[in-house]
């Protein structure tokens, strides 16, 4: 009963708090009639009112900082040419990649494509190149022991451990010796929340972020799904 109270109280505070976990979008422009980088071209993503830009460098490169963590739609636009959609997944303090993006003539009758990006393996690269495992809402629907945030975690990383009190141990550290965030709430014991209100999860078992605190462990950081996140998996499935 404790326990379902302290999380109860823990996920009405977090209601009040906005999700502040961001990452980048990259990706490559390239002219399809003459396999060329578009330098120049915008890259926008436009989400709640929000509008997201970059520019493409000489090879066609760009980089969309600063957006919060989840799944959006990502065009190009070169004076008046444009791109088709792309969907990407933006993790926790990571990129989402949208792989090569190409810019065709709108009076052929094939449409633009994409060629690389998408699909993440378990284990990403972090910004500052730090192996992180995270866990999407998509990837927790269809995980057998997503009734569990512990084994989730304990399955989902060799760094990490189940204990035989049902905790969680990291690799290198003492039993305990970890840090849980639920929506920006730290705590030192783990807590379980339905699978279908979770957007996200992050384990660091090692590098840990500043802002995370102090400790030798790791980290699991659990994000729940926040109306934005509702919105724009909406959007994504409206037909054009």
């Amino acid at each position: 009963m404790k326990n379902l109270m302290m999380v109860w109280m823990l996920m009405v505070a977090a209601s009040t708090v906005a999700q502040s976990g961001t990452g980048d979008v990259i990706g490559t422009f390239i002219d399809f009639n003459t396999q060329q980088p578009m330098a120049g071209a915008k890259a926008m993503i436009r989400e709640n009112g929000r509008v997201y830009l970059a520019l493409a460098n000489e090879d066609g490169r760009f980089r969309i900082t600063g957006i919060p963590a989840g799944t959006y739609q990502v065009a190009g636009y070169f004076q008046k040419d444009s791109t088709e959609k792309v969907t990407v997944e933006v993790p926790v303090e990571a990129y989402g990649n949208a792989g090569i993006i190409y810019f065709q003539n709108k009076t052929q009758d094939t449409k633009a494509v994409r060629v690389g990006g998408g699909r993440y393996e378990q284990a990403r690269i972090r910004i500052g190149e730090t192996p992180v495992t995270t866990l999407t809402a998509k990837e927790i629907k269809n995980r057998p022991d997503k009734f569990s945030v512990v084994d989730m975690v304990a399955n989902s990383n060799s760094d990490v451990k189940k204990d035989e009190d049902g905790g969680l141990m990291f690799r290198g550290a003492r039993k305990g010796d970890m840090i849980y965030v639920l929506d920006g709430i730290k705590s030192n014991e783990v807590f379980n929340v339905p699978s279908c209100a979770i957007g996200r999860v992050t384990v660091f078992t090692g590098g840990l972020p500043a802002k995370y605190g102090d400790t030798l462990g790791g980290a699991v950081i659990l994000e729940t799904k926040s109306y934005f996140d509702l919105y724009r998996e909406w959007e994504i499935n409206q037909p054009d």
